[in-house]
């Protein structure tokens, strides 16, 4: 995997992660689960979010992102 490039799945595809950040309480408890599941990052898409973003799949970004 490129770190240099943004993992852009989980930040503006993934519905679960996508809705849990937007505060969909649905999506909050799949994500919960899913980070229980596969670590405190989350699923593949999740750990290279954190690793380029330093912000865990359940967090916004601390910067306004929007494209």
């Amino acid at each position: 995997m490129d770190d240099k490039k943004p993992p852009v799945f989980c930040e503006k595809y993934c519905i679960i992660c996508k809705g849990a950040r937007s505060g969909n309480s649905i999506c909050k408890k799949i994500q919960n689960l899913e980070m229980k599941i596969f670590g405190e990052q989350g699923c593949p898409f999740g750990k290279a979010r954190t690793r380029y973003y330093g912000v865990t799949p359940d967090e916004k970004l601390p910067f306004d992102d929007e494209d």
